[in-house]
């Protein structure tokens, strides 16, 4: 293995396989970690992505890395890279069995970890039953008795949206209070807002068949939509010195349109730096980091 290349990719998922695709077409010499934890790995199909629609997360990754895999300068590991750090001009990757490999440029497509609520049922359910897009997974329960179980104040944006896939109870949880204005668009929408705590998950799992409230009744939900928080994948950003912002749901990576980061030579692409999170916007972000990882190279840092 060349210890050296022209850019080291982390993460071997949408953002970090369309990264590399790009360099290896420009016939640079690029290495691509992937830990092979990808953020869908709980569901079992893909939806929305353009051609690959109605796949499995798992043959969508495989064929693209086989794709990748057929270019000779396009190296994959099945490893995770658990350090990174710039010394002068290059920098360095530790991977997790402490070989270490360096490169001109970096990017981080290390994605991001849910944090869900604490739910009795809500974690085996995750993927299946418990969901997160409504673009991603609607079409699939459309007509179904559907909920929307609120983490955080722009919860009322999703409860709002889901009614076109099915009738929609609000469970706000008391993590938000709807204004007059905002109620009465709920009502337009034919949502049901239910204020009362939600406490358990029932129904065989991973289906569900109601969510039981604190006052012991039972309302008929058959899938249920959560906002998760959540947190860096990984601690290479935070290595290496990359800014970070507030998202909506969690922290994300700095990067202006290009997906360059705070820190030189450092990009940026998918779940870890965008707050807008499917398979479509993670492959196009890594290709604007692969695109402007290519031409730091020619043009410099």
């Amino acid at each position: 293995m060349n210890a050296h290349y022209d850019v080291i990719v982390i993460g071997g998922s949408f953002a970090g396989l369309s990264a590399a695709m790009q360099l290896a077409r420009a016939r640079r010499r690029v290495l691509v970690f992937d830990g092979r934890s990808p953020r869908n790995r709980f569901a079992p199909r893909s939806h929305g992505f353009l051609g690959q629609d109605g796949k499995t997360p798992e043959e969508i990754i495989g064929e693209a890395t086989a794709q990748l895999a057929a270019y000779p300068t396009a190296m994959i590991i099945a490893r995770e890279a658990s350090t990174a750090k710039r010394i002068g001009d290059r920098f360095f990757v530790t991977q997790s069995e402490g070989t270490t490999l360096s490169a001109d440029c970096l990017i981080l497509a290390t994605g991001v970890r849910d944090e869900l609520p604490s739910l009795p049922g809500i974690e085996e359910r995750w993927g299946q039953s418990v969901l997160h897009c409504p673009y991603c997974h609607g079409y699939e329960i459309g007509g179904k008795r559907l909920g929307v179980l609120a983490t955080h104040p722009l919860s009322f944006h999703q409860a709002m949206l889901v009614p076109d896939w099915g009738p929609t109870t609000w469970f706000t949880q008391g993590i938000v209070e709807p204004t007059p204005e905002e109620a009465a668009l709920l009502n337009a929408r034919s949502v049901v807002i239910e204020r009362t705590h939600v406490t358990e998950i029932i129904g065989d799992s991973p289906r569900m068949t109601g969510l039981r409230l604190a006052d012991d009744r039972v309302v008929a939900i058959d899938a249920l939509f959560v906002g998760p928080r959540t947190r860096m994948a990984s601690p290479l950003a935070a290595q290496l010195g990359c800014a970070f912002e507030d998202g909506p749901m969690g922290p994300i990576i700095r990067v202006d349109e290009w997906k360059q980061t705070s820190v030189p030579g450092v990009f940026a692409a998918g779940d870890a730096s965008s707050t807008w999170t499917n398979a479509t916007f993670a492959s196009a972000a890594g290709v604007a980091a692969g695109v402007a990882a290519h031409r730091s190279l020619i043009f410099g840092l």
